[in-house]
């Protein structure tokens, strides 16, 4: 039988970290992070990151486990995430894989195959050096004239992800786009639920607004100058996440406070409307809504606990019996 696997996804500040724990705690989950900024130590404001005392005694994995100048992409996520679900197995427990990266999680819960795509350090480095001398858009327009999915799909300023499918089409002479559809009509190898929270788009860009007041309140620039004096710069993938770079532009005199703080605003409501289009193509997807939950925590984790019943356990079971 499969083993079973609960996903909490989701667009930035909807509340999954809140529902994550109730969910932990009542099914006998633990939780992996599917982050691409929280797996990072030393970046807690600007990520978001969850702290000690609101996990509530519930094991958390890939959160502070790499460096700053280490690099992530999706290829050690997958690595690193299936290494977490065999030790929660082993405990006998459920790995519940909450974020907002749903390339990541698209990634292991299909078992995509990046082998292909194992990285070529010479084109690698070429396309880098074409990205410093022309710019990313250029970077980004050379990707559309060859995948145009891929770059709607993939932002312009993620030059890490341009590079990676550019390189994918020059190796292989296919689109990444139409490898990574081959590869999610794959059965997943889980026993799953994929919950997508969402809430109204207004309600949802004046959490963001709130949430980004909240972080400069809590010390983002102090944090972002301590990352810049232990030698962190704009070049590293880890400064490259949303708050961080804008504020290091800041700090180098290149924009205004307030300007970076409206930049923060606006392109992390961006990201949530990109998130949003990318769980919308997703699918066995269960969306559950929070007005339609009038916000009420208990109810929303009811309405989890009610597909769960028929999606992870087994026949004559109950989420109660603690057959997984």
């Amino acid at each position: 039988m499969k083993k079973p696997l609960i996903i909490l996804a989701g667009p930035t500040a909807v509340g999954k970290t809140k529902a994550s724990i109730g969910l932990a705690r009542t099914v006998g989950g633990e939780i992996i992070s599917a982050d691409s900024m929280q797996i990072y130590k030393h970046m807690d404001i600007g990520s978001a990151k969850i702290r000690p005392e609101e996990m509530e005694g519930i094991p958390h994995y890939l959160i502070d486990e790499l460096e700053p100048s280490e690099e992530f992409h999706v290829v050690r996520f997958q690595r690193m995430a299936k290494a977490a679900m065999e030790k929660i197995y082993a405990k006998g427990h459920i790995p519940i894989v909450v974020g907002g990266t749903g390339f990541y999680i698209q990634a292991l819960l299909y078992d995509i195959d990046f082998e292909a795509n194992d990285g070529d350090e010479k084109l690698r480095k070429e396309l880098s050096a074409y990205e410093k001398k022309y710019g990313a858009i250029a970077l980004h327009e050379r990707l559309r004239a060859v995948d145009p999915e891929s770059a709607e799909m993939i932002h312009e300023n993620n030059v890490k992800r341009v590079i990676r499918a550019l390189e994918y089409f020059e190796k292989t002479g296919e689109k990444i786009s139409k490898h990574n559809a081959k590869e999610r009509e794959k059965t997943s190898p889980y026993r799953f639920a994929y919950f997508v929270l969402n809430d109204e788009r207004e309600h949802l860009y004046e959490r963001i607004n709130q949430r980004v007041d909240q972080m400069l309140r809590d010390g983002l620039v102090e944090e972002v100058q301590a990352l810049k004096d232990k030698g962190y710069k704009a070049g590293d993938v880890s400064m490259q996440g949303l708050g961080y770079k804008e504020i290091l532009a800041y700090l180098n005199g290149k924009v205004s406070l307030s300007e970076a703080v409206y930049q923060i605003k606006r392109d992390t409501r961006h990201f949530a409307k990109r998130q949003i289009t990318w769980f919308k193509r997703e699918k066995d997807v269960i969306w559950i809504d929070k007005r339609a939950c009038d916000y009420n925590e208990e109810r929303l984790l009811n309405t989890m606990l009610e597909h769960l019943e028929g999606v992870l356990c087994c026949e004559g079971d109950s989420l109660d019996s603690q057959s997984f």
